[in-house]
C-alpha cells in the first residue's frame, strides 16, 4: 500500500511524535511505500521519504506571523498547496493521520477525501472533544464541558490562561466540529478503550471508532531481550515522564518524602528546576534529567516499580506499556486509561491526586507478595507487540474495522 503519515512535527518531540516515527519505520519494514507529510522545522528528523512538507508558522511574534498561523489554524494559506503537491506526486491510498491541529490543519484529511482517498486518525489527545486538548481546566479541575458542543474554553480561559489563545481554539472547534471530521474519517483510531468510549460520549458514531494499543519501540525492546528482566531489583521507584501539574507529579514526590523511599525521577518540564530547590534537602529523591533509551531501560529494568501518578485522561501512556515489558510493575492513578494497562498481576492502582493513598503503598510495597517479572514482560510483549498492532492496522487501513 501507499499510505502517506502526517503529523505537525517529525521529530522526538512528544509521544504523538514517537508513536508517527515508530509507524513509519513498521510500515517501511513491512514492505509498504510510505512517505511523511509534516510542517517544516529545524528539528525534524531528516528522513529520505519526507515529501513537500508545509511551510512553517508561529503563532507568536508580529502580526504577519500571526496572521499566517491563523490562516494555518482554519486550514487556509499555502497549506492547501501544500497538500495537493503531495497528494498528486504521491497519491496515497491512504493517508493517516496524527496530531494535525493548529501547525497542519485538518484540511489535510479533507482534501484527502475529497479525491477519494482512505483517512485514517491516530487520536493522541482529546483535541477533537476539547479546545484545549487535555479535558482540564487551568484550575487544574478535569472537565468535559465541551463534549456536547457547548463551548467553555473562552469562559474557563483553557489555553494556558489567556483569553485570546482560548478564543482562537475556540474559533478553530467551531470551524473544525465533530461533523465535518467526522465527514472526511473513516476511521478514528482511539489507542485505549477510555478514549473511544469518551468519544462516543462526544457524540462520535462506534462504527468509525477502532482501539488500537500502542507498540513498544523496537529498539527499548532490543535492549530488554538483551538485558533480560531483573529479577533481584534495586531498593528504589522511579519515575520517566514529563514533570508539569497534569502528571501528577507533585503528589508523587509528597509522598515519596511522606514515606522515605528512595524515588528516581527522569524526565524534565516547567516543575523540573522549582521540584529541584524544594526536594534539595532530600537525597532520597534524585533528578537524573534527560535519559536516552538505553538509560531509561536501565532504570525501569532495575526498578522496584515504576510510578505514573497522572491526575489528567492519560490515554495509553507509553511509560507504562515500556515498564511492564521490562518486567517492572506500575504504580499507576486510576485514571484515564492506565487502569486497563494494569491487571492485578501487573500492578497496583491508586486514586489519582490521593498523596496518603500512595504513601501507604510505597510504605507497604515490600510487604507485599513479590511480583513475578519475568511473567509481567512475558505478557506485556505480547500484548504491545509490533505484530500484533500491525495486523489490527492493516484491518483498519482496508476498512475491516
Amino acid at each position: 500500500m501507499k499510505i502517506l503519515i502526517v503529523n505537525k512535527f517529525f521529530y522526538p518531540r512528544g509521544g504523538d511524535c514517537i508513536v508517527a516515527m515508530a509507524t513509519r519505520r513498521l510500515l517501511t519494514e513491512r514492505g509498504h511505500d510510505v512517505k511523511v507529510f509534516a510542517m517544516d522545522y529545524p528539528h525534524n528528523d531528516p528522513c529520505a521519504d519526507a515529501s513537500g512538507y508545509a511551510s512553517r508558522v508561529e503563532f507568536g511574534g508580529s502580526l504577519v506571523s500571526k496572521w499566517r498561523a491563523l490562516q494555518r489554524l482554519l486550514g487556509y494559506g499555502d497549506i492547501r498547496k501544500s497538500v495537493d503537491k503531495v497528494l498528486d506526486s504521491f497519491r496515497p491510498d491512504v493517508v493517516h493521520l496524527h496530531n494535525i491541529h493548529s501547525y497542519l490543519s485538518p484540511i489535510v484529511g479533507e482534501m484527502a477525501h475529497r479525491r477519494g482517498i482512505r483517512v485514517v486518525w491516530t487520536l493522541h489527545d482529546y483535541k477533537l472533544l476539547c479546545p484545549a486538548y487535555s479535558c482540564r481546566r487551568p484550575s487544574g479541575e478535569n472537565c468535559e464541558d465541551c463534549f456536547g458542543g457547548k463551548l467553555g474554553v473562552v469562559r474557563h480561559g483553557c489555553m494556558k490562561g489567556s483569553t485570546l489563545q482560548s478564543l482562537m481554539a475556540d474559533i478553530e472547534a467551531r470551524v473544525w466540529n465533530r461533523k465535518r471530521m467526522e465527514r472526511f474519517t473513516d476511521c478514528f483510531i482511539a489507542p485505549s478503550e477510555f478514549m473511544r468510549n469518551k468519544m462516543m460520549e462526544g457524540g462520535f458514531p462506534r462504527r468509525k471508532l477502532a482501539t488500537i494499543c500502542n507498540f513498544i519501540d523496537p529498539v527499548k525492546l532490543d535492549l530488554i531481550s538483551r538485558c533480560g528482566v531483573e529479577e533481584c531489583p534495586d531498593d528504589y521507584f522511579c519515575y520517566v515522564g514529563r514533570l508539569s501539574d497534569e502528571k501528577g507529579t507533585e503528589t508523587m514526590l509528597s509522598a515519596a518524602a511522606e514515606s522515605g523511599v528512595e524515588l528516581r525521577v527522569a524526565g524534565d518540564g516547567p516543575l523540573l528546576e522549582g521540584m529541584k530547590r524544594r526536594f534539595a534537602s532530600n537525597r532520597n529523591i534524585v533528578f537524573l534529567g534527560h535519559l536516552d533509551r538505553e538509560e531509561v531501560v536501565g532504570l525501569l529494568r532495575k526498578a522496584k516499580a515504576s510510578v505514573l501518578p497522572s491526575e489528567w485522561y492519560e490515554n495509553n501512556p507509553l511509560g507504562v506499556i515500556e515498564s511492564l515489558c521490562c518486567g517492572t510493575p506500575v504504580i499507576g492513578a486510576d485514571i484515564g486509561g492506565i487502569p486497563e494497562l494494569l491487571d492485578s498481576p501487573d500492578g497496583i492502582t491508586f486514586t489519582s491526586g490521593n498523596a496518603e493513598e500512595l504513601t501507604g503503598i510505597f510504605r507497604g510495597f515490600g510487604h507485599r507478595r513479590p511480583f513475578d517479572r519475568g511473567s509481567i514482560a512475558r505478557r506485556a510483549i505480547a500484548r504491545f507487540s509490533r505484530d500484533r498492532h500491525y495486523e489490527l492496522l492493516m484491518d483498519v487501513y482496508s476498512g475491516k474495522n
